[in-house]
């Protein structure tokens, strides 16, 4: 089968991947000269941690696939390093407590930390904590790197070829297969097509899938020069908590309560995440905002926060930050829906909508929808 990919983002590439596997011949196109949205703006956290239960064993497969991805494909960037949550506060500790205490914790890969025991499993937090939640299932992959690995890895196998700078601007179903028309008139004939549009939600994705039920949501991040030493692990703060839904119960409910956010923090929507990337320099964010239009420009409050927070886990001044960014991902509505994939016509599938799980669950949502296409 001849299978078209629309889109170079981390879910057209993830569909590339599984429809090579599956023995298929893909043509993978990108409007752009290389991704430039969410994909390369992220923490490349694969972050089993914070799934809920309805997508944990999704999340547990996604992780495995990367490992296996990892081990073919070294350019990748794929680490085993888990991550440990950071809690400061009585209200903390007792959402973590519950969280190693539920049936899924082994499956998760939970363990409550002793501050002794954050020392030891991370030596770089020398700073401000009373516990950790560590998760031995997390992972990472090196976000800005990983796509133009696993497109040199597949054009190895003959059956695979990427062009970027195309557009493609209409997709139909023809008698013998599917069709689509690119901005240079050309047209490229397949048996299926995948769009992944990412956060563009309109012009060829709102053609062929209407007004779908998703949302753009908008990030801030920054990296700084290298730490000059290791984080072992990925660290995050005790707002996670209150962003992941993994981590909902009486005890959650009892720290929003009790436990206002910084108004800076609970103005942006803000947790912390941070890791190290392979060169030694720290990825540290993010925010939060969903009310459109987005401001073209980035805010100064966060960062210092961020910068704030990191600094009291280290017990160290930060390196100097040397990139700020902004980036766009899109999010289903529903807060149950793990990803909108929706089969427009046959062999005509639009998947797009993961949210901030795209490099979490990029791999088994793309092996999902091969499944469907081969059933």
């Amino acid at each position: 089968m001849r299978v078209m990919i629309v889109g170079g983002g981390i879910l057209g590439t993830a569909h590339a991947w599984a429809a090579l596997r599956r023995g298929h011949e893909v043509f993978h196109v990108e409007r752009e000269a290389e991704a430039r949205g969410a994909t390369v703006r992220n923490f490349g956290l694969v972050w089993v941690s914070g799934r809920s239960s309805a997508e944990l064993s999704m999340a547990q497969r996604s992780r495995d696939l990367w490992a296996e991805i990892g081990g073919l494909v070294t350019d990748v960037g794929y680490r085993d390093i888990g991550s440990i949550t950071l809690v400061r506060t009585a209200a903390e500790l007792s959402v973590a407590e519950e969280m190693v205490s539920r049936s899924d914790a082994t499956a998760r890969g939970f363990e409550l930390l002793t501050p002794d025991d954050v020392v030891r499993k991370n030596p770089a937090l020398r700073g401000d904590f009373i516990a950790g939640l560590y998760c031995s299932r997390d992972a990472a992959v090196e976000s800005r790197q990983a796509l133009p690995a696993l497109r040199a890895y597949l054009s190895e196998s003959g059956r695979y070829r990427f062009e970027a700078g195309t557009e493609i601007r209409g997709v139909e179903r023809t008698g013998s297969g599917v069709s689509a028309r690119d901005d240079r008139g050309r047209t490229h004939t397949a048996d299926a097509i995948i769009v992944c549009p990412g956060a563009a939600h309109g012009g060829l994705a709102r053609e062929l899938a209407g007004d779908m039920p998703v949302r753009r949501v908008r990030l801030q991040m920054m990296q700084t020069a290298p730490l000059g030493e290791t984080l072992t692990t990925a660290i995050a703060d005790a707002d996670s908590f209150r962003y992941y839904p993994a981590f909902a119960g009486e005890n959650l409910d009892r720290l929003r309560n009790t436990q206002p956010q910084n108004p800076i923090a609970d103005t942006h929507k803000m947790q912390l995440l941070c890791v190290q990337r392979l060169h030694g320099g720290l990825t540290i964010g993010d925010t939060h905002e969903y009310a459109e239009p987005f401001g073209f420009d980035v805010t100064e409050d966060p960062y210092r926060l961020l910068s704030d927070v990191v600094e009291g886990f280290l017990g160290r001044k930060l390196p100097p930050v040397v990139r700020r960014w902004a980036g766009v991902y899109s999010q289903c509505v529903d807060p149950e829906a793990i990803v909108h994939r929706v089969q427009v016509a046959d062999g005509i599938w639009v998947v797009t909508g993961p949210g901030g799980r795209g490099m979490t669950l990029g791999p088994a949502i793309g092996e999902q929808t091969i499944d469907l296409i081969d059933s």
